[in-house]
């Protein structure tokens, strides 16, 4: 016992089964905006990048709890020889 469905068509595909060709024109334009869109759009592929990368550094996190507190006492120690540097160049 199935359920048909009708199956999804992705926002930047053509969807089959159109005859009239000035449906099938809006079709594809419709489509090559909808990839414009998408391929253009650098604010959400950054934000898409750093949820992933996000998601990613709490897995090994998770594995592996001693590894991420040596890399968060590594970043902080960088971060304050960095500020020491800055300070003592600007000081003298």
């Amino acid at each position: 016992m199935s359920i048909e469905r009708p199956v999804p068509v992705p926002r930047t595909a053509v969807p089959l089964g159109i005859t009239d060709p000035v449906e099938s024109a809006r079709a594809e334009l419709k489509a090559a905006l909808a990839a414009i869109e998408v391929k253009a759009n650098v604010p959400r592929r950054a934000s898409d990048a750093v949820d992933r990368t996000i998601h990613d550094v709490r897995e090994k996190a998770q594995r592996n709890p001693g590894a991420a507190a040596a890399a968060v006492a590594g970043v902080a120690a960088l971060v304050g020889f960095a500020v020491w540097g800055i300070v003592r160049a600007y000081t003298r």
